[in-house]
C-alpha cells in the first residue's frame, strides 16, 4: 500500500468511527435487531453455521465485523456459534456489550483485524462493507482469508446498486461525514475471488415498500 492509499485508508476509518460514536444510541434505539423476522435472513444465517459447522470450524470462533448493537452476533450464538463482535466504534462496542453482556466485543478495524492467522470459522459482514471504498475492499477481503482456517465461511450482506457513492453530512440530527458504496453482486464476488475466496451461493431481496435499494447476500468459503 502506497503512503497516499494509506491516507486514504485512515482517513475514512477515522470519518467512520467517529460518525457512528455520535449517531450509537439513536441508531441502537432504531435498529436493536435490524434482521427482524424476515425468512430469508434467517435461513441465510442457519446455513452459514451450518457450513462453519460442515467444515470443521464449529468449535472456531467467528467474528461478527461491524457488529454494531450485536443482534447478528447474539443470533450467531443462539445457532451455536462461539461468536465475537468487531466494530470501528467504541460507543457502539460499549451499547452492545450492555444490551448483550454475556457476549464479548471489541474495538477494531476490518482493514485490519487483531486476529492470528487461520483461527476462525467464520466471518459475517452484514451491512458493513458498504463503508469501505474500492481501493480499500481488496484487502478487507485478504483480511478474512488470512484469519479464516481453511474452509471457513464467509457471510456478507449489503445493498445494491452500480457503483453508487452516497456521502452523508448529517443523520438522526447529528453532524457526521459517512460514505456508503454500493456495488452490485459481480463486482462484490470479483474482489472476494481476487482475495483466494469462492462463491457459494447468491441471494437476493428485492427493494420493499420505501426501501432505495435491493439488498443481496453472498456466502463464501476459503479452500479447504
Amino acid at each position: 500500500m502506497t503512503d497516499s492509499n494509506a491516507d486514504v485508508t485512515a482517513d475514512f476509518i477515522e470519518a467512520t468511527r467517529s460518525s457512528y460514536d455520535a449517531i450509537a444510541p439513536a441508531y441502537s434505539a432504531e435498529h436493536p435487531d435490524g434482521l427482524g423476522d424476515g425468512p430469508l435472513e434467517q435461513a441465510l444465517l442457519t446455513a452459514f453455521a451450518e457450513r462453519v459447522r460442515t467444515a470443521g470450524g464449529g468449535e472456531a470462533p467467528v467474528a461478527d465485523v461491524g457488529s454494531g448493537p450485536g443482534y447478528v452476533t447474539a443470533r450467531l450464538n443462539a445457532l451455536g456459534l462461539p461468536a465475537f463482535g468487531i466494530d470501528i466504534s467504541p460507543h457502539m462496542v460499549a451499547l452492545a456489550t450492555e444490551a448483550h453482556p454475556q457476549l464479548s466485543f471489541r474495538v477494531g478495524s476490518m482493514t485490519s483485524l487483531d486476529v492470528p492467522d487461520e483461527s476462525l470459522g467464520g466471518v459475517i459482514a452484514l451491512y458493513s462493507t458498504i463503508h469501505i471504498p474500492d481501493a480499500a475492499l481488496p484487502g478487507v477481503f485478504a483480511e478474512f482469508h488470512r484469519v479464516l482456517r481453511p474452509g471457513g465461511q464467509v457471510l456478507l450482506a449489503f445493498q445494491a446498486s452500480e457503483g453508487e457513492h452516497i456521502h452523508l453530512a448529517e443523520r438522526y440530527g447529528q453532524d457526521i461525514s459517512l460514505d456508503y458504496y454500493f456495488r452490485t453482486p459481480a463486482a462484490v464476488t470479483r474482489f472476494l475471488a481476487e482475495a483466494g475466496l469462492s462463491l457459494y451461493a447468491q441471494a437476493r431481496v428485492e427493494r420493499q415498500g420505501e426501501q432505495k435499494w435491493g439488498r443481496d447476500f453472498l456466502l463464501a468459503h476459503k479452500a479447504g
